[in-house]
């Protein structure tokens, strides 16, 4: 598998549908009125976020993605997910 590939996986099975269901959960809390400025902020971001990542899927289907700048995106991405789990834990 090339790391586009890996990459593409990687966006559409696990991140996008994490990212999603984040996503919700901040909406359930702003719909119940239990969310503060930070819960808005972070909702906003995190939509940007995943129209980044749909972004990303658009240029890995244009070929528009070379297997070095797919790496390090990779990398990024399970950088930023083991900082979660380790947030998690504390």
């Amino acid at each position: 598998m090339t790391k586009v590939e890996e990459l593409k996986e990687l966006l559409t099975q696990d991140i996008i549908v994490d990212l999603e269901d984040y996503i919700d959960e901040l909406f359930e809390l702003v719909a119940k009125k239990n969310d503060t400025i930070d819960t808005k902020e972070e909702l906003k971001n995190m939509q940007e976020l995943q129209t980044d990542f749909r972004e990303m899927l658009k240029d890995i289907e244009k070929g528009e993605m070379d297997e070095e700048e797919a790496a390090e995106i990779i990398e990024e991405l399970e950088e930023m997910k083991q900082e979660d789990e380790d947030l998690e834990e504390d």
